[in-house]
């Protein structure tokens, strides 16, 4: 082989190389947790971004991706935000993108937004003790958080990254409830920062006219809120969707159930050191 041809080779060799390279610096954060690391692999996969194996499900991980020149990178959901500067994408709840704007974190608007089908499935619940299910202070819990003045806020405050679910608001008040009988009754809740632990102060102001005190009791976590209410010292939380309740059910036998859908938090893909979609041919 000549000087020529071997530097022909030589080149067309590097060239591969450095595309395979590139290729491969596409990485996309996602949740590491069962149920949002499916869901988050579903939003890429309905995009064409990558392909599923054939029945991965709501239990899909990066095991099941089906992508040239992605690397799917799993993270734990509330550190997304802070990783996402050092990946080219990630897949964030929109809870933790409020957290972060709180927290003054810049972040651009969503480059891709989860489908109605796919987040609605995932209200976020108000779960109490299995024992306090039928209860009129559980009645009385779940009515303000379904008033139309919650329902108003979240409209108000969080310009579609958070969506109320209730369909049919109160007036913040049931009228099967003995409110005479819940006066001077205090609920501890336990919640996440943004948006429940904010949401939840307006369903404070709707009790309080009742004098019945709402105590929040803010966890920047997702593991110590079911097991507070199971035992028992927190009468409810308010952080988490019903499959990931049943998921913490399932694992730790906890007596914690749902008794009210109040909002959703629609996923989305999130840019960090790209812009826009077109590194991934979009």
């Amino acid at each position: 082989m000549n000087i020529r041809k071997l530097l022909a080779v030589i080149v067309a060799a590097l060239l591969i190389v450095s595309s395979v390279s590139a290729l491969a610096e596409i990485t996309i954060g996602v949740p590491n947790d069962t149920t949002n690391e499916a869901r988050a692999l579903q939003l890429l996969q309905d995009n064409g971004i990558i392909e599923l194996k054939e029945g991965a499900g709501e239990t899909a991980t990066k095991a099941d991706v089906i992508a040239d020149g992605i690397e799917i990178v799993e993270v734990q959901a509330d550190l997304l935000v802070n990783q996402l500067p050092d990946l080219d994408y990630a897949v964030i709840n929109s809870n933790f993108v409020l957290d972060a704007l709180d927290a003054g974190f810049e972040i651009n608007k969503a480059l891709l937004t989860e489908a109605e089908d796919k987040y609605m499935p995932r209200a976020n619940i108000i779960a109490v003790h299995s024992d306090n299910v039928d209860a009129d202070l559980t009645k009385a819990l779940v009515a303000a958080m379904k008033s139309q003045q919650v329902k108003d806020y979240i409209e108000a405050t969080y310009a579609g990254a958070v969506l109320s679910v209730v369909d049919e608001p109160t007036d913040g008040y049931d009228a099967s409830v003995d409110y005479d009988a819940l006066k001077g009754q205090k609920i501890i809740i336990a919640a996440t920062p943004a948006p429940h632990a904010q949401i939840l102060e307006i369903a404070k102001q709707v009790l309080a006219e009742k004098d019945i005190t709402l105590e929040i009791e803010v966890f920047t976590g997702y593991t110590e809120e079911n097991r507070a209410v199971d035992a028992g010292d927190a009468y409810a939380n308010y952080f988490q969707h019903k499959p990931y309740l049943d998921e913490e059910v399932g694992q730790n036998g906890y007596k914690v159930e749902s008794v009210a859908l109040i909002h959703t938090e629609p996923m989305g893909l999130y840019g960090g050191k790209q812009a826009d979609l077109a590194a991934l041919g979009k």
